[in-house]
């Protein structure tokens, strides 16, 4: 059976590609619930995909916990950058005196509604002013601990060498593998 990634970020599907060769990107838009849980967003919009095809597919919520606001802005950090942006963003965990965070990619995989599971990368580090143009929302301030800099200021594939999704990726290729999905064999 087929493996689909839904997403509409060719970025994020090429990072994917590189260590699952064999998955296809499906760019459908599924409704989205609000939730400071990643995983009840991801879970709902791998049902609602259930629903329309027969297919094993997986689905990333990529997130920034701030250690000052006790995990927001989280999933929600959409909502933050459209309103204050990164400047706000940095503004704010810098007058809260902390600017510790986590970046956050939680990949959720469906076989079937019974079968959903869960792959989780994370990286320390903290908010730093936005100094960078960006590519990808809030890379401009965060830099990663034991990094110099910040993720916008990193090449592609330096930035995907220590990517949270990699991590992410990783644990789901090694979970396929050793359930024996999608092998060539």
């Amino acid at each position: 059976m087929t493996l689909y990634f839904i997403t509409g970020n060719k970025n994020k599907f090429e990072e994917a590609k590189l260590i699952l060769p064999e998955i296809e990107q499906l760019d459908i838009d599924l409704p989205e619930i609000q939730d400071i849980d990643a995983k009840k967003i991801i879970k709902a919009k791998l049902l609602e995909a259930l629903n329309h095809k027969k297919a094993d597919f997986i689905v990333e919520d990529t997130s920034l916990y701030f250690d000052c606001l006790n995990g927001l802005p989280g999933p929600l950090i959409k909502w933050f950058m459209e309103t204050i942006g990164n400047q706000g963003l940095f503004e704010l965990a810098e007058k809260l005196g902390n600017t510790n965070a986590e970046a956050k990619t939680i990949i959720g995989y469906a076989k079937n509604p019974e079968e959903i599971y869960f792959f989780e990368g994370v990286i320390k580090g903290k908010i730093i002013s936005p100094e960078h143009p960006t590519n990808f929302g809030w890379d401009p301030i965060f830099q990663p601990k034991g990094y110099s800099k910040c993720f916008a200021e990193m090449s592609k594939e330096e930035k995907n060498k220590i990517s949270m999704r990699k991590l992410a990726f990783t644990k789901l290729k090694e979970f396929l593998d050793e359930n024996k999905q999608f092998s060539k064999s």
